[in-house]
């Protein structure tokens, strides 16, 4: 990322100062603390974008002065569903996004993305071998008790519905995943802790992030493998957007249209995991980045994806809720 940084200073003139976080919380905490000033550009997930709206912290995008063209059509399209729009203007703009879905040992599961199932998390067999993250594992079983029929929620979506949807999804989930607990060896919430869930906490599948089962497969050993479960990955997208008092609009116009330049947003790809929203970026990917998406995206799994819908108050104060009943139950 530094290279990437001194290229655009390089090339423009413009010196960049970075400075980052640990989450989506964490940025919209900051921002909101600072009244929307001294950055001139965040990335926040599209998710969480209601939560910046409705204190003004973003300013709408100028799309006269954005290279829309350099983005992929359909995610750009797509976005302004899933928290990207309010009231009618667009304030995010996709950058990059990922998923999460299952990273698995090759010798134990011979199975390959497509085939894999949130399913396999919960055999008998696997006592203390499976990791989850705590939030985020009830879509993944939602996902999977809708596809047997088990408990229908419209492939969880119901669980952004009314609070008695949502809470019915969610006691249903709850139910299954006590029941299954001894499968549970580790709790992750964050790429760290998921790793160490492989490396040193003696499991052998679990529902992750991209990132951390492609980078366990190149750096750590070949029988890790990362894929979509068949049911559906959870895919996001983190975007960029300008906040409201921001300092230096033209220069973040500048920065954001260089990083969604398909060789330097390739170039982004292979230094994070993360893949690129710049139209045409796969080109440019490495050999070994360009087999790891084609292994963890074989062809229709992209189409199946559970794309993250927007945020709901009534959607985070459950998730919260019900992670602590897991978490303690």
């Amino acid at each position: 990322q530094n290279t990437l940084l001194a290229d655009f200073t390089n090339a423009t003139g413009v010196n960049v100062q970075l400075s980052t976080y640990t989450s989506n919380v964490e940025a919209e905490t900051k921002l909101r603390a600072a009244g929307g000033k001294g950055v001139d550009l965040i990335f926040p997930s599209v998710d969480t974008g209601p939560n910046y709206y409705k204190d003004e912290l973003l300013r709408p995008i100028d799309e006269a002065k954005l290279k829309v063209a350099q983005i992929i059509p359909s995610i750009y399209r797509s976005s302004l569903k899933l928290g990207a729009e309010y009231r009618g203007r667009r304030y995010l703009v996709p950058f990059d996004w990922g998923t999460e879905g299952l990273t698995w040992d090759s010798a134990k599961f011979d199975k390959k993305s497509g085939e894999i199932s949130y399913g396999d998390l919960w055999l008998a067999a696997n006592p203390k071998q499976t990791t989850v993250r705590p939030t985020s594992v009830f879509t993944g079983v939602a996902l999977y008790l809708d596809a047997t029929g088990e408990l229908p929620s419209d492939r969880a979506l119901d669980m952004y519905k009314s609070e008695a949807d949502a809470r019915r999804v969610f006691d249903g989930c709850l139910k299954f995943l006590l029941a299954h607990k001894a499968n549970i060896g580790v709790l992750w919430n964050n790429a760290v802790e998921a790793t160490a869930a492989f490396v040193s906490g003696g499991c052998t599948i679990g529902q992750t992030w991209d990132s951390t089962g492609i980078a366990l497969h190149r750096d750590t050993d070949r029988k890790w493998r990362y894929g979509v479960p068949k049911e559906g990955g959870l895919a996001w997208t983190d975007t960029l957007a300008i906040p409201s008092g921001a300092a230096n609009v033209e220069q973040a116009y500048a920065f954001a249209n260089f990083m969604l330049q398909p060789d330097i947003g390739a170039r982004f790809a292979n230094t994070t995991g993360y893949n690129s929203c710049a139209a045409g970026s796969q080109d440019y990917l490495s050999a070994e980045d360009r087999s790891a998406f084609e292994a963890a995206y074989p062809a229709g799994t992209i189409d199946k994806l559970f794309w993250w819908p927007m945020q709901t108050d009534v959607y985070l104060a459950l998730r919260s809720e019900y992670a602590g009943k897991l978490t303690n139950g």
